[in-house]
């Protein structure tokens, strides 16, 4: 038998709560279907009782998704749990994923519950929804920080309820590899029913060493399952970094001698739709997905790699989706070719008039830039599905004059709810021009907390891609737009961001 390690990807549940990194529905379907594509075992689609928006991402991942068992995140009560149960009803593999706090510190100050009160929602919780759902996962939040003979008691009987998998979150991520390891081995060696459920680790990044622990939770504490996010998203600084756990076993099986599901050739392409979508951007030294992780700047490491390239590489670029002829397609490739490219990078469209649609946008790109790369099809196809979100704002067209010597100026026609209104400013530059002469418009009192600008591709005639993040009444979104000229760029990313602030769906934040 092999020993196989289960990857659970959470980025659309856990990574989601980065300030501003709220995604619609239409975008986490098509993560999902990607995270599909990559053979992830186990998608955490959501926290279904959150509000009406999350229920329906979950429950639309659930009827679209057919290899990767789908998950909904609950809390220890009823409701979220029937609420979970309704949202995964038609998944062909559906898990309810139920958590509660179990350290003194959340138990006193959050939950304002003793730890017997702790004890008994726990398993109640778990009989409830092992009624309902024959997959159930339990986590005790801060599990890590907890009690050792408490959380033993729990985990027990969560056990003896019919939970399948117990998951030791270090919450805050203060665990240390060595002691984090051994920790989940002592909890797996006290517990008497322990070898009935999969042990799984989910570990916070705040000390840098979230893939760390993760690999000790593995290798010494004996966990078959990882907990982790596409790129390392998630709240404060993020989760464990899928991408990192995956190449990690597959380059050292000598080490961990573990078998993987994942089909590693799709990392690259799902790592920079999440990018993408989120507006998180992936900084060039990242591991396994950064632009620089197989690039050799060094005389000495160039020449070595000229003559044998494991002398400085210890995995192929090509094993996770890097491809030396990153030019796809040009202004004379037919709909067919442009159709089969986003067959391959993982995009999948609603309808064949969703195809004409991105496929004119798309010939009229190439007019103006002769090399399409894979990187412009995707901010292309994000652009395209603004469109079928009925938003009240949608860019229309843009002039702006910028002269040394003299203030910048800028007029903007956009629409609000179908009606094309004007705006006009001047500003610092051309981008705060534009900027502000929305507002004249919208007036919509929000703060600007980030202004980012990358570039897509690796020349000037690449598409800018810029980010902007909002914050108006405790709500943070960002906004993502790309075009050639950074200025456009700019405009749709700042009424994308309006978009998202004039949501209604209300968001629990929740931390298993």
């Amino acid at each position: 038998m092999t020993d196989k390690l289960i990857i659970f990807d959470t980025t659309l549940r856990d990574g989601e709560q980065s300030p501003g990194a709220s995604m619609t529905r239409d975008e986490k379907l098509r993560i999902a279907r990607q995270l599909e594509r990559l053979k992830v075992d186990v998608i955490e689609a959501g926290f279904a009782a959150s509000s009406n928006g999350d229920f329906e991402c979950v429950q639309a991942i659930a009827r679209a998704v057919r290899e990767s068992t789908i998950c909904s995140l609950s809390r220890a009560n009823d409701r979220d749990i029937s609420r979970s149960a309704e949202a995964l009803k038609d998944a062909e593999r559906a898990r309810i994923h139920v958590f509660i706090a179990t350290s003194a510190l959340h138990m006193e100050k959050k939950l304002r519950m003793t730890p017997d009160q702790v004890f008994e929602q726990a398993k109640q919780s778990v009989r409830f929804a092992r009624n309902l759902v024959g997959d159930i996962e339990f986590s005790p939040e801060d599990g890590y920080r907890s009690d050792e003979d408490f959380l033993c008691r729990v985990l027990e009987t969560v056990i003896a309820e019919g939970a399948t998998t117990i998951n030791v979150p270090d919450t805050v991520g203060y665990a240390i590899p060595e002691l984090y390891g051994n920790f989940i081995l002592n909890l797996r060696q006290r517990i008497p029913n322990s070898d009935k459920a999969v042990w799984s680790v989910h570990c916070h990044n705040d000390l840098g060493m979230a893939v760390a622990n993760s690999l000790a939770g593995v290798k010494i504490g004996g966990a078959r399952q990882v907990e982790c996010t596409i790129n390392g998203l998630g709240e404060r600084a993020g989760n464990c970094s899928l991408e990192e756990i995956v190449m990690a076993v597959k380059t050292r099986k000598d080490y961990f001698g573990l078998e993987l599901g994942i089909d590693a050739r799709h990392i690259l392409a799902t790592s920079r739709m999440v990018s993408q979508t989120t507006g998180f951007v992936v900084q060039p030294n990242k591991a396994v997905v950064g632009a620089n992780a197989f690039a050799h700047a060094s005389g000495i490491h160039q020449d070595g790699v000229l003559k044998a390239r494991d002398t400085y590489e210890i995995m192929r670029a090509e094993d996770v989706g890097w491809s030396h002829n990153k030019i796809v397609l040009g202004k004379l490739s037919g709909r067919n070719a442009f159709k089969q490219r986003l067959q391959e990078l993982g995009v999948a469209m609603e309808s064949e008039a969703d195809i004409n649609a991105a496929f004119a946008r798309f010939k009229e790109l190439a007019d103006r830039k002769s090399e399409i790369f894979d990187e412009d099809i995707l901010a292309l196809v994000s652009d395209e599905s603004v469109a079928h979100d009925n938003e009240q704002y949608s860019f229309v067209s843009l002039s702006q004059h910028s002269e040394t010597g003299e203030r910048p100026r800028a007029s903007i026609v956009f629409s609000v709810n179908g009606q094309e209104v004007h705006g006009e400013s001047d500003g610092n530059g051309p981008v705060d021009a534009s900027l502000k002469a929305i507002e004249t418009h919208v007036k919509s009192g929000a703060e600007m907390v980030l202004y980012s600008v990358n570039a897509i591709s690796g020349s000037t005639e690449s598409q800018g891609e810029v980010t902007v993040r909002l914050q108006n009444s405790g709500r943070v979104v960002n906004g993502v737009g790309a075009d050639p000229d950074i200025v456009v760029a700019s405009a749709k990313a700042y009424l994308s961001a309006l978009n998202k602030l004039q949501s209604k769906a209300d968001r629990v934040a929740a931390q298993g």
